[in-house]
């Protein structure tokens, strides 16, 4: 089959696109913004990719066109697509037809957490020997790659909430009805698709209505929100989790090391998981437990997160100079910028913690999370703000509710000067976004070596 992917540089048409190459399809693609990473990640499966959305990509006449939900109607190549009757699916339909089909689905939802607790259920499985394939939405240490076909039942699908195409307003989890579903918590977020929580639940609900009798669902037993979509019916077998004194049947606790996983009626087992955090030990005894329904023990499960080295772009480590170190982390949502700089806080020894971010989803473009934000990074010694082009409201009034010295700024060298000038060994600076932020570490990076004569 010929297949031709519109928006194939974002990282979930992307790992379509190796999925679908893997399974021996000749893909073709086009997307408006071609670069690396994911450029040469095509490049090097051989697939070709046309700069932008004209007409003339479709003159081959592809077997299938595979719709990102970048696209929208009036764009040259959508208009022709229809107009030519030419066959279309989005990708998460795709996927399912072509991919999940016939395999045991293990999916991860939640407002936070899906990268890296899905990133941990598929290592915990490859370390068991049953070698899964995965579609993630970043890029796990232990694989080096977002998606594999696999060659055994078992796939590991990060199920995102977001809409599927311009013909499908569903969230793209429907399509993809898994055996074992892990729901980890549950806000509003992505205020351009949803207008409030009660849509967001109604989605997750759909979810839960499509996991069979005989499926597991996995859920945080201390989000209301979650009880709530479940109080509307729920049809599966459960397993909850919390941390210690929770409602959790299975909960997390402190251990000298790393931290143990008591319940179930079974002995406690310890894990020393090298993330930060209380929510990533959430975040493990999740994957967890979605392996043991996959028939992983849990002490197994535990084993197997002793070796797990992180994803990219999570709390990543970018470089060290003079003694200062530059942590790339995704986070993008008040909830989880508050986490992972707790977490963070937690695992220092001396220096100051230094965030610095932008606020570049399209919730925080509309200000959906303004009132929260100033709350959230009461861990931070310093905190960063950078005023990305094109946002509907004022960081200062955030930087005053921080309550201790902040920065805001609205250009990345100038921003860049300004970390350069207070930095001083022994800090750590995390900087969070959820896209490119204008190659801020790198630049960073490379004006510390030039300040500090090293390299």
């Amino acid at each position: 089959m010929q297949i031709h992917i519109l928006g194939i540089c974002g990282t979930f048409m992307g790992g379509v696109a190796a999925l679908a190459r893997a399974a021996g399809h000749t893909v073709t693609g086009s997307d408006s913004g071609v670069y690396p990473p994911m450029s040469t990640q095509l490049a090097a499966l051989g697939i070709e990719i046309t700069e932008g959305y004209e007409a003339a990509q479709l003159s081959a006449r592809p077997d299938c066109v595979v719709v990102g939900n970048v696209m929208t109607r009036g764009m040259p190549v959508v208009e022709a697509m229809l107009d030519e009757g030419l066959p279309y699916a989005s990708g998460p339909e795709w996927l399912a037809r072509h991919v999940l089909h016939d395999r045991w689905v293990l999916a991860v939802a939640g407002t936070h957490g899906k990268t890296t607790t899905a990133s941990m259920l598929a290592w915990i499985l490859e370390d068991a020997g049953l070698h899964p394939g995965f579609l993630i939405g970043g890029v796990p240490g232990n694989f080096g790659v977002s998606a594999r076909l696999g060659d055994t039942p078992f796939f590991v699908v990060e199920a995102d909430e977001y809409d599927t195409a311009f013909f499908d307003k569903r969230s793209k989890f429907v399509h993809y009805h898994p055996r074992t579903l892990v729901l980890n918590n549950l806000e509003h977020d992505h205020a351009d698709i949803f207008p409030d929580l009660a849509a967001i639940e109604t989605q997750f609900h759909h979810l839960v209505r499509t996991v069979p009798g005989s499926g597991r669902i996995v859920v945080n037993a201390s989000d209301p929100n979650l009880a709530r979509v479940l109080d509307r019916g729920c049809w599966t077998p459960r397993d909850t989790f919390s941390r210690e004194g929770g409602a959790g049947e299975f909960q997390t606790c402190k251990a000298d090391r790393g931290f143990a996983v008591r319940g179930g009626g079974g002995p406690s087992v310890n894990v020393t998981a090298g993330l930060p955090g209380a929510h990533n030990e959430q975040n493990a005894l999740a994957a967890m437990l979605a392996a043991r329904h996959a028939g992983i023990p849990l002490a197994a499960g535990a084993d197997a997160m002793g070796r797990f080295k992180g994803v990219r772009r999570r709390m990543e480590e970018r470089g060290s100079v003079a003694g200062i170190t530059v942590l790339d982390d995704f986070a993008h949502h008040p909830t989880e910028i508050a986490a992972t700089l707790a977490g963070a806080s937690d695992q220092l020894h001396g220096g100051r913690l230094v965030a610095v971010f932008e606020p570049r989803s399209n919730s925080m473009r509309m200000g959906v999370h303004r009132e929260a934000l100033g709350r959230c990074f009461g861990a931070a010694d310093r905190v960063y703000l950078f005023r990305p082009p094109g946002l509907e409201w004022d960081l200062k009034g955030v930087a005053t509710e921080i309550g201790h010295e902040t920065v805001v700024a609205d250009d990345v060298d100038r921003l860049v000067f300004r970390l350069v000038s207070d930095l001083r060994s022994g800090d750590h600076v995390v900087i969070m976004s959820n896209g490119a932020f204008g190659g801020i570490h790198g630049r960073l990076l490379d004006a510390l070596a030039e300040e500090h004569g090293a390299g």
